[in-house]
């Protein structure tokens, strides 16, 4: 049963609309459409709707998207674009747009001019972390609610939200048991299927899901992958490409931690409401507070600390920083990454690529071929001093 339950979330994981979605929606549920992480979810779970992550899953076609946003954008950003101009993502009954970045932010504008959505907020999320930025995305997420309860018809209870809070909790609960597995000599899971268990978690209802992840992890408690070349870590810009990270490790690196918003910068970072605490304020200062993410200011030696945490937890061997063609914030947030980690010891590959690019992928595998035999080249070193 366990191991039913971690192929179907592996193959549900490859597509958009998956069945859970279309069995919600044929209920009469609605769902919500977020990209950022920034966005309390929680606020969406509350209202009894679906929230419901972006992904492109790879896609590499971008041509309506082109005409409506230039080819100097984020690919990822475009391929969003695409399957929301397309009609992939006519099942959404909504939109929550935030600042992420410039190209994010013109992915939502063009969508929303050329093809409106019923429902669409714009949550604006500070750059900051001090006092004042606390205070006014406080504003923004009671905006953010009283904008859903409007749209939606529905009221927003502070006791409602304790529960989203906690079924949300539980959810990132199993999510840190199943990424902490991978911490393990003989880890359970290759990193595309931790990315496929993850994709899923913003893809179908809270409970179903919680019940399928106990399956995977049932299924997967005994002795683990043993036969590995490397362990690997992945860093960098928004990642929901499962056919790349295959092809990584078909080389024979295993990815065993990531610090990626599609990954454990998700739910890494607990969140507890104390007896009488208002919950929109308890999730206003933890998703401001827990935001690792380049566009913050001010904030690179808590993200430096964060994957040199995570690269001693999972005995990492080397880390892979990434980031899409035209991604200023994390192209420069990289660079800071990579000279910090490899002053520490750790072995970097820093790579740039188009986001979905088939044609690519001779290229990056090459350099991840060169860099794993880099990281058995110190190994090698280090067993005959």
């Amino acid at each position: 049963m366990a191991e039913q339950q971690l192929e179907k979330l592996l193959e549900q994981s490859e597509v958009v609309e998956n069945e859970y979605i279309k069995r919600w929606k044929e209920g009469g549920g609605k769902v919500i459409g977020y990209s950022c992480v920034a966005t309390p979810v929680e606020v969406i779970d509350a209202a009894g709707i679906l929230p419901f992550r972006l992904r492109a899953l790879g896609n590499p076609n971008t041509e309506i998207a082109d005409a409506h946003l230039s080819r100097y954008n984020c690919s990822f950003c475009r391929s969003c674009l695409q399957l929301g101009l397309d009609g992939t993502y006519d099942f959404l009954d909504g939109l929550i747009e935030t600042n992420g970045c410039d190209h994010l932010r013109g992915m939502f504008e063009n969508w929303q001019y050329v093809k409106p959505s019923p429902f669409f907020h714009y949550l604006k999320v500070p750059h900051l972390t001090n006092q004042d930025a606390l205070d006014y995305f406080e504003v923004e997420v009671r905006m953010f609610k009283e904008a859903i309860e409007k749209a939606f018809g529905v009221e927003i209870t502070d006791e409602k939200l304790r529960d989203a809070i906690k079924r949300q909790e539980a959810l990132r609960g199993r999510l840190r048991e199943v990424f902490a597995m991978r911490e393990r000599n003989d880890p359970p899971f290759t990193g595309a299927e931790a990315l496929s268990i993850m994709l899923m978690e913003s893809a179908m209802p809270c409970e179903e899901y919680m019940d399928m992840v106990d399956g995977a992890i049932e299924e997967r408690s005994g002795p683990g992958i043993s036969d590995y070349r490397a362990r690997l870590m992945l860093c960098g810009a928004a990642t929901d490409e499962l056919d790349l990270i295959r092809e990584m490790e078909s080389l024979g690196g295993l990815v065993v931690a990531d610090a990626f918003c599609y990954g454990t910068k998700a739910f890494w970072g607990p969140l507890e409401v104390a007896e009488g605490e208002n919950p929109i304020r308890a999730l206003s200062d933890k998703y401001l507070k827990d935001l690792l993410c380049p566009r913050m200011y001010d904030d690179f030696d808590r993200r430096r600390d964060y994957v040199s945490d995570l690269v001693d937890r999972a005995s990492v061997d080397g880390v892979i920083v990434m980031h899409n063609k035209f991604c200023d914030i994390h192209g420069v947030d990289n660079v800071q990454l990579r000279m910090s980690l490899e002053k520490q010891g750790t072995p970097v590959l820093q790579l740039e690529k188009e986001y979905g690019s088939g044609a690519d992928i001779g290229r990056i595998k090459t350099r991840v071929q060169a860099f794993l035999e880099r990281i058995e080249g110190r190994a090698k070193v280090r067993d005959n001093s």
